[in-house]
This record gives C-alpha cells, structure tokens and sequence, in this order.
C-alpha cells in the first residue's frame, strides 16, 4: 500500500509590527506552530503608528509586506492593530500569500466572552479612529455595544516598563503592579479607563499589541470581573487553520529559525526588549533600512 504523505512547506511566516509589541503575536505562533519558522520585522524608526494618518500606515505596510514577501514567507501576519486598520485589506489584495491581521481576531474572542454584550475597546488613535473593532465586533454580533477609547500613552508605559525591568519578561509581568504603583502611571491608567467601567463593560479588548504587557496595570483599574482579550492567542489559531487548510504547515520536526529585523538605529536595545517580550533569546538580528 503507497502511503502519500500531507503536504508541507518549511518557509517562514512574516510577522511584523510599528515596533517590538507584535512580539506577543510572534510568541504566541511560535508556541502553538513549535515547527514554523519566523521572520520577524519591527519598524521602530516609524514607531508609533498611531498617530499617523491610515493612508501613511497603508504605505508602510505594503513596504514592508513586500520586503518581507521578498524574503519568502508563506503568510504574512500584520501584528499591529493600527496597520491592520489601515492596510489589511490592501495588502490581502496586493500580496500572492495570505495575509491576516489582529483585529478580526480580537473582535471574534470579544464577541465569544461577553456575557452582557458591552464591550470596550482600548487602542491607539489610529485605530479608534477607523472604527474597525466596532464594525468587526458588530459584524458578529449587531446587539453587541462597543465603547471605544485612545489610550496612546500606554505604549509609552509600556516601554518605560520594560527599560526599567530587568530580567525576563516573567519576572516583569509578575511585578509589574509594582513597577506602576507610581502614582502618575496609575493616574493615566485611571483617566482613560474610569469612563470604561462607568459603561459597565465585562469585557475589555487590549486593542494594541504593547497592551498584554500592560495586564496587571489594566486590569487593576477595570477589576477583576472584566475578561481582558489579547487578539495574540487567536491570531496564532487563525495561522495554523489557514496554513493546515493550504497544505503549507511545515514539517513535523522541522527545527525553526527565527529571523529578526528592525528599522531602529539601537539594535542591542530591541534585542534586549524583544528577548524579554518573546520569551527567548534574540540571537539573529539585524538593522535595515527601509527609508
């Protein structure tokens, strides 16, 4: 009997992000896809993206998808929420692989854990601007109401966390209430959820993907009865449903390697945030230049 074996493909998923917060995308598919391999690009020269117009974002995104298609990968996953507002689409319609983005996920786990169909929504301005969790949320469930707010200085929190941690990103998850029991991070993270809990939410989307590092500040001031969603987990399901559907999940036992790239000037300092954001060591980096 001629056993046929499953198809495969061992080329690298493009993952990329305004900086290092797509990590916590790129993290959660290489712990569900142990076989995949990775390429890896942050745009810190451009960071943040939320306050550019969606018609810039776009552009960055066919960019950097075409440098990365280029390279290539089998999928490419935009792990940013502002460049998934701005340039899914497009880029589902430019590019030869498919492409997702983090909302759609997101959206779909909201919709999932909401029990009194009162959703919130924190992100950057960009995407709070494009409207695309609300129309996403609402797409799967039209009862669903949606609160939505411009967080942007969380990510600015969320980085200043990480400069002031040392060692793994364990240990800061873990004392990360402490690092921002300074009063002034408290007093932001206050003023821009107050409203939020005031709507009586019970679920709260991190619209941003520096927000899951921002867990224990967030969830301290909406309390402990609001599920909080990272759109990460899902993402990381919708590659392996997409790849298992194609044929193209690499082979089992394929040993990964996972490339990283960034636009920044301070490589050793991506590396050291990026190292404790994805969990292991960053040992293939380099800079490029997209300008």
């Amino acid at each position: 009997m001629l056993l046929v074996s499953a198809p495969f493909d061992n080329a690298p998923i493009g993952v990329f992000d305004s900086g290092f917060g797509g990590l916590t995308v790129a993290r959660e598919i290489a712990k569900a896809l142990p076989d995949e391999s990775i390429v890896y690009m942050g745009d810190s020269a451009r960071c943040p993206y939320g306050p550019r117009s969606l018609d810039e974002v776009d552009g960055f995104v066919q960019q950097i998808g075409g440098w990365l298609v280029e390279r290539g990968v089998k999928m490419l996953v935009i792990a940013c929420n502002t460049a998934t507002a701005a340039g899914l689409a497009h880029a589902q319609r430019t590019f030869p692989v498919p492409v997702i983005g983090v909302v759609e996920p997101g959206a779909r786990a909201a919709a999932h854990a909401t029990r009194n169909r009162r959703v919130g929504v924190i992100a950057t301005k960009g995407t709070v601007e494009s409207d695309a969790y609300t129309k996403a949320i609402r797409h799967l469930d039209a009862g669903i109401t949606v609160f939505s707010t411009a967080t942007p200085r969380f990510v600015e929190i969320a980085e200043q966390g990480l400069r002031m941690a040392d060692g793994p990103i364990e240990d800061f998850t873990s004392l990360v209430s402490k690092v921002y029991i300074r009063p002034a991070f408290e007093e932001i993270a206050r003023e821009y959820l107050e409203p939020l809990r005031r709507c009586e939410i019970d679920t709260l989307v991190l619209g941003c993907t520096h927000f899951p590092l921002l867990k224990a500040l967030i969830g301290s001031v909406v309390g402990r009865e609001v599920v909080l969603i990272s759109s990460a987990q899902e993402a990381a399901r919708d590659v392996a449903e997409i790849l298992g559907r194609h044929g193209a999940s690499a082979q089992t036992g394929h040993v990964p390697c996972y490339d990283f790239f960034t636009t920044g000037d301070d490589v050793e300092e991506f590396r050291g945030f990026g190292s404790r954001v994805f969990r292991m060591p960053i040992n293939s980096l380099a800079h490029v230049d997209l300008a």
